[in-house]
């Protein structure tokens, strides 16, 4: 089983604003979940072990994750589901999130130990759940824990700088994190907040000595991706979008990609990372900016299945 562990949310998007009322519309969201679902809808057995709450909102998000297949492998809370509300102004929007005591923020080590399943062969970590309070580190502890058990650790940080309150406190963390990770995917756009000085090029083989990681993934949106594992690098162009609709959990179907195909193809171990080859992460980064592309050409995060990869 791939486990995947981060956020879950409802993304409130204002979609009409007058002198009496502004209204919204609500879809699934956050980096964790989407992952998930891009995973499972490949065929392969995924997890998801943060806690997802037991509101309204939260049977929302609870079963169209089911309904895709993704397993729920820690209790619901009765904590409310988190908020993520998106205005514009002047057409240009705005982000507030509402994530204090909410159900995803219910984490701890023995919660972690307790509901990671026997079959778990890989955890992925990902954005909000790493950002700052008690829960950031039991799931940065617990990521440690995994990867000394042999687990693959997989991390996409997904940087969300409006919600980082401490930026020394948050890359403490992410380079704890890097330091444990067997697979690590990244944005340009994270590279640049990480390295705020450092060009593209510079950005990349300053990351490449600062983590252990087999397999280092860069994304770039419209100019493709790079790979990096034993000491080889690929680039592969994006897949082009006959209409683009939206880039709404694009990053999220890329890396939900990447491990369904490893999983599927005997890669998805530590000791099998390392005999990776070009020719293998070729076809693997080619097939993720495939589904990427898929989901751009549809509305919010609907990532594809194995048979329309196909």
């Amino acid at each position: 089983m791939i486990v995947v562990g981060g956020d879950n949310l409802i993304d409130l998007i204002e979609s009409a604003r007058n002198d009496g009322a502004v209204s919204f519309v609500g879809a699934r969201g956050g980096s964790g979940y989407n992952t998930a679902r891009a995973a499972v809808r490949q065929d392969q057995s995924v997890g998801f072990i943060t806690p997802i709450a037991t509101d309204n909102l939260g049977h929302f998000l609870a079963d169209k994750m089911i309904s895709d297949g993704v397993e729920l492998l820690s209790p619901r809370s009765q904590k409310p589901s988190s908020l993520a509300v998106v205005t514009l102004n002047n057409g240009q929007p705005s982000y507030q999130f509402y994530r204090d005591d909410t159900a995803e923020r219910q984490v701890d080590l023995p919660l972690l130990q307790n509901n990671f399943p026997a079959n778990g062969r890989a955890f992925h970590l990902t954005s909000l759940a790493i950002i700052s309070g008690t829960d950031a580190d039991a799931w940065a502890d617990f990521f440690a824990q995994k990867h000394a058990a042999g687990i693959v650790t997989t991390l996409d940080p997904n940087v969300r700088p409006m919600l980082i309150p401490d930026r020394e406190a948050y890359l403490e963390r992410l380079w704890r994190l890097m330091n444990t990770a067997d697979i690590i995917k990244l944005s340009d756009e994270d590279l640049e907040w990480i390295f705020p000085d450092l060009d593209f090029d510079a950005t990349c083989a300053e990351l490449l000595t600062k983590t252990k990681a087999k397999l280092t993934i860069v994304t770039k949106g419209g100019e493709g991706a790079i790979g990096y594992c034993n000491g080889a690098s690929v680039t592969v162009p994006a897949h082009p979008v006959p209409k683009m609709v939206d880039t709404v959990g694009a990053g999220d179907t890329f890396m939900g990609t990447v491990l369904s195909q490893l999983n599927a193809s005997g890669f998805l171990a530590q000791d099998a990372l390392e005999t990776l080859d070009q020719t293998t992460l070729t076809t693997l980064l080619t097939r993720a900016a495939k589904a990427a592309a898929i989901n751009c050409g549809r509305e919010g995060c609907d990532p594809p299945t194995a048979e329309e990869l196909a």
